[in-house]
């Protein structure tokens, strides 16, 4: 479907501008997912909520605090005037925000949602030069940041040619920094900007292999399908549902497993800025948790963590993604807890899950098959449908799909209406999807995709460092880790020492998950004739 975009509110058009051209669009497959022409999610998300008598419920819980739908609708319509009042946020504007998860985030995306704004949330160990590459593509203006994070932020502005306010918030529950303290005089009653149902609401950024970033256009009413398709149909949340998971909000998986998909419903949201293992057993059996959104890595502590006591027994369903979830992970989850982990894969592109698992038919080692208004095939390059069986490119489509910000890779990622999503599957005869391997030279560690490229060029600044090669190698607890083949220059010795000073710098460059956890230091690199260096020759002497 690739009919007229409908109304927009937007007097700072640079997104709808931005759009990729509409014969590059995926199909979109909206029937069943009606919304009227005008919508805002954040509206939705909040003094709906409180129309429909959710007011008393229990909304957000984080940093010791309980905040119920009432509270959560005031506090975010006094930030949204806030906004708009002070600090001068017009409907399209981009508005960057930079915390852990907390509730001060999620009030932080729902204000500017509510003003109008297109909010590009970001994880706190971003670094002051990766800001800037974010900043530069969708030419963010203001910056709400948690006032403990701020260093990096002001330091990406100073070099800025376009983010010139950095406002501060306090992520903590003390309500004590600039924009809290401007928010506190504010009406509670907010009159929202009347958002189209396809203006662009959210960026989504994505690395890709390149290290170049791509942002992922996401409309107001695709905030809402995500809910109402996969959270609705596989997930069947109700108002009980207590969330509790560990992805970054500003992943489109953390944003709607622990922001969208318990708000849509009345459930309540834990929020852990701090999301380790031990972390979340504590939330488990604090708050009697329900869902729970994690990467395998973590179910495999929190089994352990069982062993030794730990009670996970309010939970009625596990949510596995970011890696795909190892048939013995499965097998023992089921076995020890006698309930249902359901894998699934999602993509930034497509903003949420889009091939999942069900509670009535779930399987170890597949990733189940598509959420209701999705479609998925298996291709080969020419785009041909391949035999059950027969491993390939997956494509998919459905109500959301790939739509990046004024980049070429839109033709790469969209072909012939289908949205290609990197990975290579096979489907078995009886139509479920298998996950086979990643297509392209993307690492993904503990749920985190890391671009092996961009890992290469913090260690090439080194001085040290005269030539490196990254690739990702398989590890029992993280599925894969970072590895880095590295020449020192002439006269560097390649020992612990000059190990432990390139991981050291790398992570003072780049966030610092991102560094090689595994360091090779070797005389020449694998190349072509032309000097290009064969990655795939190291990755083939691993294995």
């Amino acid at each position: 479907m690739k009919d007229a975009l409908g109304p927009s509110a937007h007097v700072d058009t640079f997104s709808r501008d931005n759009l990729p051209p509409r014969d590059q669009w995926p199909d979109l497959l909206l029937d069943g997912f009606d919304y009227p022409e005008y919508l805002n999610a954040a509206v939705e998300l909040t003094d709906r909520m409180v129309e429909k008598g959710f007011g008393d419920h229990t909304a957000l819980i984080g940093n010791g605090r309980r905040r119920t739908y009432k509270e959560l609708a005031d506090w975010t319509n006094r930030l949204a005037h806030a906004l708009v009042e002070d600090y001068g946020v017009k409907p399209g504007n981009r508005v960057l925000i930079r915390s852990a998860n907390n509730p001060a985030m999620v009030a932080c995306w729902l204000a500017a949602t509510k003003a109008g704004a297109v909010v590009v949330n970001t994880m706190p160990m971003l670094r002051a030069g990766e800001l800037a590459k974010i900043v530069d593509k969708a030419e963010i203006t203001v910056a709400l940041c948690d006032t403990r994070l701020m260093d990096e932020v002001v330091a990406c502005a100073k070099g800025s040619s376009f983010l010139k306010q950095v406002v501060g918030f306090d992520g903590t529950a003390n309500h004590d920094a600039e924009l809290d303290r401007i928010a506190l005089n504010k009406p509670v009653r907010f009159d929202a900007v009347k958002t189209g149902r396809d203006d662009v609401a959210l960026l989504g950024f994505t690395s890709g292999t390149t290290g170049i970033p791509k942002a992922t256009m996401h409309f107001h009413r695709d905030l809402l399908i995500i809910a109402d398709g996969y959270a609705k149909e596989v997930l069947q949340v109700t108002p009980d549902d207590v969330f509790v998971g560990s992805p970054p909000l500003a992943f489109t998986f953390g944003l709607g497993g622990l922001a969208i998909f318990p708000l849509r419903f009345g459930a309540a949201a834990t929020l852990l800025e701090n999301a380790s293992p031990p972390n979340m057993i504590e939330i488990i059996e604090t708050y009697r948790a329900t869902v729970s959104f994690t990467a395998p890595t973590a179910y495999r502590a929190m089994m352990a963590a069982i062993d030794q006591g730990a009670d996970l027994s309010s939970l009625r369903v596990a949510v596995s993604a970011g890696e795909t979830l190892p048939a013995p992970v499965f097998e023992e989850w089921t076995r020890k807890t006698g309930k249902p982990i359901l894998d699934g894969i999602g993509a930034t592109e497509m903003l949420h899950i889009f091939i999942s698992n069900r509670f009535d038919d779930m399987h170890p080692a597949t990733t189940g098959r598509p959420v209701t208004g999705y479609e998925a095939r298996i291709v080969d390059e020419d785009m041909a449908e391949l035999a059950p069986g027969t491993i390939g490119r997956l494509a998919v489509r459905g109500p959301t799909g790939c739509r990046y910000l004024a980049d070429d890779r839109q033709r790469d990622y969209v072909r012939d209406g289908w949205n290609l999503t990197g990975d290579s599957f096979l489907q078995d005869e009886d139509g479920r999807f298998h996950f086979a391997a990643r297509s392209d030279d993307m690492i993904i560690s503990s749920g985190y995709n890391i671009a092996g490229p961009e890992v290469e060029a913090a260690l090439l600044a080194h001085a040290d460092v005269a030539e490196c090669a990254v690739i990702g190698i398989a590890d029992e607890s993280r599925g894969q880790i970072v590895e880095a083949h590295v020449v020192l220059v002439a006269g560097v010795k390649g020992d612990d020492a000059a190990r432990q000073r390139l991981q050291d710098h790398v992570k003072a460059t780049i966030a610092p998950y991102k560094y090689p956890r595994s360091i090779v230091f070797v005389d020449a690199l694998p190349k072509t004739q032309t000097g290009k260096i064969q990655r795939f020759r190291l990755r083939e002497a691993q294995g």
